[in-house]
Parts: structure tokens; sequence; C-alpha cells
């Protein structure tokens, strides 16, 4: 692993990252993903990202959130709800627990998915698939005492 990767993990396990990235990794991602017209995502030169676009529980308005992910080899992406360690779910998950149909943006292209809530022996091991993939999860997860919810985004 480069030195610059370690420190960044460091960095993004620590509590002061998680008050601050909410606020304004996010709207970066959002605005550089609009100007390059869904080529380029800023978090993703850290992790593979996608723009997860969700009918809102509530408002039933189209929400549009910048996300890390894991690709997975049959086309599909497992995301993380970790909301960087802050106490309550984010909302993108309650979006998809009420409306699994979805798209992300991924590499330009708009992909239909349908979200499945990951549970049991699956959840088991995407999460340890995804603690490889970006150990800082295990310290969102010691400072919560909800489970992190994991999804699958299957193409439609």
């Amino acid at each position: 692993m480069p030195p610059g990767e370690q420190l960044l993990q460091r960095i993004s396990a620590t509590r002061t990252f998680a008050r601050i990235a909410p606020h304004v990794v996010p709207g970066l991602d959002r605005a550089v993903h609009r100007l390059t017209r869904g080529k380029v995502l800023l978090s993703a030169r850290m992790l593979p990202g996608v723009i997860l676009t969700a009918t809102g529980a509530r408002s039933g308005q189209p929400r549009r959130t910048p996300l890390a992910c894991l690709p997975q080899e049959d086309g599909s992406w497992i995301v993380v709800g970790s909301n960087f360690g802050r106490p309550g779910h984010p909302a993108w998950t309650g979006n998809l627990l009420k409306n699994p149909e979805a798209e992300v943006s991924w590499h330009g292209r708009d992909i239909p998915v349908r979200a499945r809530l990951l549970t049991g022996g699956e959840r088991t091991r995407a999460w340890r698939t995804a603690l490889a993939f970006w150990p800082p999860y295990a310290a969102y997860q010691a400072r919560v005492a909800r489970e992190i919810r994991l999804f699958r985004l299957e193409r439609r």
C-alpha cells in the first residue's frame, strides 16, 4: 500500500474527519461529477465511487448521493452505509429500503439498479471484503451502536 494511502486511511478513521467530511466531500463530488458530465468523482481518487440516484423515502423526489463502492465481478456494486461513523443511518439507506429501484452513474453511464439490503452470511462476507478494501470502516463501526447497513446494487 502506498504511504499516501496509509495516511489517508488513518485520517479517514478519525472523529474529526467524520464531523467535517459529510459536509464537504458529497458537495464537491456532486459538483465535479456534474461539470465533467459524469466522468469524474473526486472521492474516486481514493476509492471507486458511484453517484446513486434514489427516490426520497418521504419526499418522493430524486436524491443524488456520491458513494464509495466495491465493484463486484458480476457487475453489481456493494455500498456501505457507514455515514463516516456518525450515529444515525445515512438518509440514502432509508431511501433504498423504501424504494429499492434506483440508478447509479458509473464511469459516465447511467445504469438502472435494484438495491438489496444484505443480511446474514452474505452481509458477513461483504463486510469482510469492505474491511479489506477500506480498513477505516472498522473504526466507523466501533464508534456506533447501530449495525452499518450494506447493500448490493444489482443491474436491472
